[in-house]
């Protein structure tokens, strides 16, 4: 998520101005201070600042020099951004041992040590300190704090993802690497990269448990853990979060449920519900619902309530046909509109939100993945006025006043609220309890295949899976 003008961003529209920042960066290895499969923190108009002369050292191999240049160690400063520490930096004995130690350990983090070339690091370190082992033990520092800020899965295997994490940018490589060198405490520095939700934890404690001879549920305990890395390492002190496949919804404060609600989800196919990192900005008490043309042309709603004004009012249908021949029709407020009596507002790219439905003998199914994309909710109105009154945009007694006028009204909220839409097949269940859930969209298929192969380097940041705008037809199920 990104933050502009004090609200969050996410999905496309980020995507795309990442994609023109990343263009408008391009440049060579000497000019932006990057190392080949780690991250590059160059931007238009940098300023290189003068290194100090640095002491004459063991000539590295050819080879090397070519896949890990000289030029790494110049810091860049980036007007208006604070200088981003350089990429190789001088490591002692003692603590690239610390470092060896730590990738040997690195499976309890659902890593996996080979990643990291642990192998040419130790010759190095065998050999006392020089040049190679500050290379060396900086690049595979560089590689951890990636796959433990960001995820090690890459975007091409992460399906209908589009949540922009901002850990990269709060915590560059070089800095983290800074830390851990200034502190002496490499281990401790890494770790603080770690999700701070306690499922993240749970999940550690669940691969740590599990024998080595179940590959199966430890690739899955992997492939979830990793799905937190992908999110914010701190979610906020207040949000809403849905577990797809779990079909619930908890509003949670200080990583504590506060309730929970059952959810109805998109069916699988384009009208999955994607994985998003929003914001509610505000919440729609007795909202209308605008027709889709699927249903106004297609299904000839919009005909038929032209030709019948009588029974398109008593079905709380108002149509309108424009001068060129194109119908809307609005349902009304009411206890039959396909909203419900409430919508939370949350803007996105994807016409995705929470909302109600006069259909909720739906929850008592089991399998829930009923809808066109948006998240159903039940008890949504106990939600809406909880979201009101929580945010400040509404005191009980108003909240309850307008959610029983009948009357559409839009309460923004002060304290706008992150919504996070998730798909995790390993979790806590709402009753704490390590769980697993059907892979519903088959989603897990390429993060589990992702794990098998070798990490990739070079990773995009940028998301570029296909937006699919939903089109919510409401009255089919």
């Amino acid at each position: 998520m990104i933050r502009f003008s004090g609200k969050l961003a996410g999905g496309a529209a980020v995507a795309a101005l990442v994609a023109t920042a990343a263009l408008a960066q391009d440049g060579t290895a000497v000019s932006r201070g990057m190392i080949p499969g780690g991250e590059n923190y160059g931007g238009p108009a940098t300023v290189q600042v003068p290194a100090p002369t640095p002491a004459p050292a063991p000539k590295s191999t050819d080879a090397f020099a070519q896949a890990f240049p000289q030029t790494v160690s110049e810091p860049v400063v980036q007007g208006g951004l604070r200088i981003a520490a350089p990429l190789v930096q001088n490591w002692t004995v003692g603590q690239a041992a610390q470092l060896v130690a730590l990738i040997e350990g690195i499976g309890a983090e659902g890593l996996d040590p080979k990643d990291y070339d642990l192998a040419p690091l130790k010759v190095a370190l065998a050999s006392g300190p020089s040049k190679e082992l500050n290379e060396l033990a900086s690049q595979s520092f560089i590689w951890l704090v990636e796959d433990l800020r960001d995820g090690r899965t890459p975007m091409e295997a992460r399906e209908q993802w589009f949540v922009v994490d901002p850990d990269r940018d709060l915590n560059p490589a070089g800095n983290v690497l800074a830390e851990a060198i200034s502190t002496g405490d490499i281990r401790g520095t890494l770790m603080k990269l770690n999700p701070t939700h306690p499922d993240y934890a749970k999940l550690k404690a669940e691969l740590a448990n599990t024998p080595a001879s179940a590959t199966s549920k430890r690739k899955l305990i992997r492939a979830n853990m990793d799905r937190w890395r992908w999110l914010a390492r701190d979610l906020g002190s207040q949000y809403l979060i849905t577990n797809v496949p779990e079909f619930q919804l908890r509003l949670t404060v200080k990583n504590r449920i506060i309730s929970t609600y059952r959810t109805i989800v998109g069916k699988p196919g384009r009208t999955a519900t994607p994985q998003l990192a929003e914001v509610v900005e505000g919440v729609v008490f007795n909202p209308t619902w605008t027709v889709p043309q699927s249903i106004v042309k297609g299904e000839g709603l919009g005909a038929k309530v032209l030709a019948n004004p009588a029974w398109g009012k008593r079905n709380g249908y108002v149509a309108t046909k424009g001068a060129n021949g194109y119908i809307t029709v609005v349902q009304q407020p009411g206890p039959g509109n396909s909203l419900g009596m409430m919508k939370l507002e949350m803007p996105n790219a994807h016409a995705i939100f929470f909302h109600d439905t006069p259909s909720r003998h739906l929850f008592a199914s089991d399998f829930r993945a009923l809808s066109h994309g948006c998240v159903r909710t039940e008890r949504a109105l106990e939600l809406a006025m909880t979201m009101a009154i929580l945010g400040k945009g509404a005191t009980k007694d108003e909240a309850v006043a307008i959610s029983t006028s009948g009357k559409y009204t839009k309460v923004m909220l002060e304290k706008q609220w992150p919504a996070y839409i998730t798909y995790f097949t390993m979790a806590s269940d709402i009753n704490g309890q390590m769980a697993t859930f059907k892979d519903i969209y088959g989603r897990d298929t390429p993060v589990l295949a992702s794990l098998d192969k070798p990490r990739v380097r070079n990773r995009s940041n940028v998301v570029d899976d296909e937006v699919i705008v939903i089109e919510d037809d409401l009255q089919d199920s």
